[in-house]
C-alpha cells in the first residue's frame, strides 16, 4: 500500500534514522567494512521509496551523509530530533558504543516528552539485527522493546543482516528480511505520529546503555500536596489523589511529572521508585542512604504548608548529598506566576544548602525547571551528581570486618577517588566510534 509522507510538514526531515556502530578497518588496502551497512541502508531506502510517496532526499539518514566541513554533532542532533523512526542496527559492538547509546537516548527523550503531552504510548524504535546476541547480553533499553524478529525469517533471526548479506547463498533470505524491515518502518512511521522535537546537545547527553555494574536504583521523591490537602486557595487542577500525581505542566503534559521523570531516568538505565516525601522517615533520622541516590521533585507551593516546610528544612540540615533537588515551575500557571517572588524566596530560605548543591546545572535545576524539555536536559546531570555522592557514602558489602590482604601484582590505588556509575564518560566497554 502506498502511504503518504507529506503530513510531516517539512520535506527536509528524514523518514528513518539508521543508527549503527562503525567497524574499524584493519587494513587501508581492504574495502571499508561499513560499506555492508551502507548497502543495507540503500536497499531500505529503495523499498521505502516504493512503499511511500516520499521524495528521494528525505527517505533516511545515515551519518555517512554528513559532508566534510559540516558540524557532525549538530547534524546528528537535528536528524534525531526530526526523524519519524529510529532504527538501531544491533550487535555486540553497537551496545559497546558510546555514540550509539547517545543516539538511542536522544531519540527516546523525544518520545517520552511527546508521550507525556498525549498520554498515549509512543513506540517508534524498530530494532534490526546486525549480529544477533543472547537476551542476557543486551542492555535494559533494548530488552524493553517488544519486537518480533522471527517475522523476518529464521535465518535472519539466527544470522542477522551481517550473515545474510555476506553469504551469497542467503541472498533470497536477505531480500525478504530487508523488505519486511522496510514495511515495518513504514507501518511504525504511520501509526506512531511522533512529531519533531528540539535538538539536544549531543556532546552532553549520556548513553542509554548505562553501565554493566548491576541494577541501578533511583528513588524519585515528590514534595507536593494532594488535591485533598492544598494550601488555601491553590488551584487543584495540577494535583491528584497522591503527591506523586502532581502535574505542574498541565495541560501541556497529561501525565504526572514523577512518572515522566521516571521514564527519563529509565532511558539512561536507572530503575526508579516513586515515593511521597510525606511518607518518608524524618530526614534527620535517616542519615544513611538506603538503596540508591534520590531525586527530590519540589513544588514551591509546598512551603505554604507549615508541616512540609519544616520537613524540607530538616532535609536541608541533614547531611544527604545523594539527594538531588529539582524544582519544576510552570510560568503559564497564572497563580504561580502571581506568587512567584514570595515562593522563590521562601524555598531559598528553607533549603539554602540543597539549592546551592552540586554543579552549575544542578543548581539551575534547584532554581526552576520551566518545561519537560528542560527537565530532560538537566536530569542526567542531577542524577549523575547524586549517584556519585551515593557511591562515596553507600555501605560496603560485605560489611567491614577482619579480612586478609589480597595478593597484588601492582601497587594499591591511593588516590581515594570514587568514579560515578556512568554517564558522560564512557564505561570501560563503551568506546567512541571513529566518526
Amino acid at each position: 500500500m502506498l502511504t503518504s509522507g507529506k503530513r510531516w510538514g517539512d520535506e527536509r526531515y528524514p523518514y528513518f534514522f539508521l543508527s549503527y556502530a562503525h567497524t574499524p578497518s584493519q587494513d587501508a588496502s581492504v574495502a571499508d567494512p561499513n560499506l555492508w551497512v551502507e548497502r543495507l541502508y540503500q536497499d531500505l531506502c529503495e523499498h521505502i521509496l516504493s512503499l511511500t510517496d516520499l521524495p528521494h532526499s528525505t527517505v533516511g539518514f545515515m551519518d555517512r551523509d554528513i559532508r566534510t566541513g559540516e558540524g557532525w554533532s549538530d547534524r546528528l542532533s537535528e536528524a534525531l530530533a526530526t526523524c519519524r523512526v529510529f532504527v538501531p542496527l544491533t550487535s555486540p559492538r553497537y551496545f559497546g558504543s558510546l555514540n550509539c547509546g547517545k543516539e538511542w537516548f536522544a531519540f527516546q527523550q523525544r518520545a517520552i516528552q511527546q508521550q507525556a503531552r498525549s498520554d498515549r504510548p509512543i513506540q517508534a524504535i524498530v530494532p534490526a539485527l546486525w549480529v544477533p546476541m543472547p537476551p542476557e547480553s543486551t542492555p535494559s533499553a533494548a530488552e524493553q522493546l517488544q519486537f518480533n524478529h522471527a517475522a523476518f525469517g529464521a535465518r535472519y533471526t539466527a544470522d542477522g543482516f551481517y550473515g545474510l548479506i555476506k553469504l551469497r547463498r542467503l541472498r533470497e533470505e536477505y531480500e525478504v528480511a530487508v523488505y519486511e524491515l522496510a514495511r515495518h518502518i513504514v507501518k511504525v512511521a504511520e501509526i506512531s505520529h511522533i512529531g519533531p522535537g528540539q535538538p539536544v546537545d549531543y556532546r552532553r547527553i549520556p548513553s542509554a546503555f548505562g553501565t554493566p555494574r548491576g541494577t541501578r536504583n533511583l528513588r524519585i521523591t515528590v514534595a507536593a500536596a494532594s488535591r485533598h490537602h492544598l494550601p488555601p486557595g491553590r488551584d487543584a487542577q495540577y494535583y491528584g489523589d497522591r503527591a506523586v500525581d502532581w502535574n505542574p505542566f498541565y495541560p501541556l503534559s497529561r501525565r504526572p511529572l514523577a512518572s515522566v521523570a521516571a521514564e527519563f531516568a529509565g532511558s539512561f538505565d536507572y530503575h526508579p521508585t516513586l515515593v511521597s516525601f510525606d511518607d518518608e522517615p524524618d530526614p534527620l533520622e535517616s542519615a544513611e542512604p538506603v538503596d540508591g541516590p534520590e531525586i527530590l521533585l519540589v513544588d514551591r507551593w509546598a512551603v505554604a504548608d507549615p508541616r512540609q516546610r519544616e520537613r524540607l528544612g530538616r532535609l536541608d540540615v541533614a547531611d544527604r548529598p545523594w539527594t538531588g533537588v529539582v524544582v519544576p515551575w510552570n510560568r503559564d500557571d497564572a497563580q504561580s506566576r502571581e506568587h512567584e517572588e514570595e515562593l522563590v524566596t521562601a524555598l531559598s530560605e528553607t533549603m539554602p544548602r540543597k539549592t546551592a548543591q552540586g554543579s552549575v546545572i544542578c543548581r539551575r535545576a534547584a532554581h526552576g525547571v520551566l518545561s519537560l524539555e528542560s527537565l530532560s536536559d538537566v536530569l542526567p546531570d542531577v542524577v549523575e551528581y547524586a549517584a556519585s555522592q551515593y557511591l562515596k557514602r553507600a555501605p560496603a558489602f560485605p560489611p567491614e570486618g577482619p579480612h586478609k590482604e589480597r595478593f597484588r601484582l601492582s601497587p594499591p590505588d591511593v588516590t581515594g577517588s570514587t568514579a560515578p556509575p556512568q554517564d558522560r564518560n564512557p564505561r570501560p566497554d563503551q568506546k567512541e566510534d571513529p566518526r
